[in-house]
């Protein structure tokens, strides 16, 4: 098992995946358990620089309360089994104060009722899956929004452009199957049946035997319900049997590295968004995290690196509001009357019966290797 810490000095870099630690001893410490090896690593790379980067940020200021942060983080290669293992330890061993965007849905999933019985609070797991908002999860604070209105708007933008051949390949898996709710409801509303739908296993799809389908059912359209590598090697596979179908997929791939992976065949992918484009300077929230960013020597953002900016943005002014001796009971106290304008009149608001978070999609367009919407 590999634990990852990281403090004001260290932030990720290029792929390497080091142990940083500090000379001080953190007086908050903080738990996450994401793929960092696996399928999703490329965005979860990024999800955490954009996390770190507001914690070197807080801590370089003197912490919060005079308290610094540190967050440790250990890697369960998008297993949940590894993940349940994972926050144990971070919660029994570790005595973390709360958790910080988790990565997958059942991973997550699988980790409730740890969180249940020890009473800690997990801020922006990155995932949206519906089951993490209805019903409530007592203890899991969500600030992205859901796959659901991901997948049903991905359908809606396909239908409205005119194409009426539209194929799914999804995950077989607690992910797949909450993104097929909200595209079937796309689908009705549509008027449309899918031409084909095609499970594939969640690490080892089977490509030989998803691709045929796709090619058979002359598709024009493609919503690929994935993660990681997993769609990028399906896209290069389709791509290779002579397919020209648009592809498009959700914002769990939302990542420079997403593009980077599909390499030549990226072009023309359109990918839905969470939170505002990361390129408009303009914005409040992007001003903000571009102007750290370019502190530390980076030049440009990527929409899993907003995610996680704006998860542990959220987590920070919880801790801050908590006061100078928070403890989980507390912090979630704190979250269940939180409400907090994160940056452009984005809101998170939370109440005992409402832990939503943002309610914002939007599409982006792969082009010249970047998004562009």
């Amino acid at each position: 098992m590999k634990m990852y810490r990281f403090r004001a000095a260290a932030l990720f870099v290029g792929v390497a995946l080091a142990m940083a630690v500090s000379g001080a001893s953190a007086q908050i410490v903080i738990g996450q358990s994401a793929d960092l090896s696996g399928p999703a690593a490329v965005g979860v790379k990024e999800t955490i620089m954009g996390s770190q980067l507001v914690i070197d940020h807080v801590n370089a200021q003197g912490g919060v309360h005079g308290q610094q942060i540190e967050v440790i983080r250990l890697d369960d290669g998008l297993d949940p089994k590894r993940s349940l293992e994972n926050t144990r330890i971070l919660i029994e061993d570790k005595k973390v104060l709360a958790l910080l965007l988790n990565r997958g849905t059942p991973n997550t999933l699988a980790v409730i009722p740890l969180l249940d019985q020890h009473g800690v609070a997990l801020v922006g797991p990155s995932t949206g899956a519906m089951a993490l908002h209805k019903p409530l999860q007592k203890n899991v604070f969500n600030v992205r929004s859901t796959y659901q209105r991901e997948a049903e708007t991905a359908v809606q933008h396909l239908y409205t452009t005119g194409i009426q051949r539209i194929a799914v390949v999804q995950a077989d898996d607690a992910f797949g199957r909450d993104a097929m709710e909200g595209a079937s409801r796309g689908f009705e509303r549509a008027g449309l049946a899918p031409a084909v739908l095609a499970l594939a296993d969640r690490s080892k799809p089977d490509y030989a035997a998803i691709v045929p389908q796709l090619i058979k059912a002359n598709a024009q359209a493609v919503l690929w319900i994935g993660s990681g590598t997993a769609v990028t090697d399906g896209v290069k596979a389709l791509r290779a049997a002579g397919s020209a179908a648009q592809i498009i997929t959700l914002s769990n791939n939302a990542a420079s590295g997403f593009i980077k992976e599909l390499g030549s065949v990226s072009t023309g992918v359109i990918v839905t968004q969470v939170l505002p484009y990361e390129r408009a300077l303009g914005h409040p929230l992007v001003k903000e995290a571009m102007a750290l960013a370019q502190a530390r020597g980076q030049t440009e953002l990527s929409p899993a690196f907003l995610e996680g900016f704006v998860a542990t943005k959220v987590l920070v002014e919880a801790l801050r509001r908590t006061g100078p001796r928070p403890t989980r009971a507390r912090l979630i106290a704190t979250l269940n009357r939180f409400r907090y304008d994160v940056g452009g009149k984005l809101d998170v608001s939370y109440s005992p019966q409402d832990h939503t978070g943002i309610d914002y999609v939007d599409l982006s367009i792969v082009s010249e290797g970047r998004f562009k919407r």
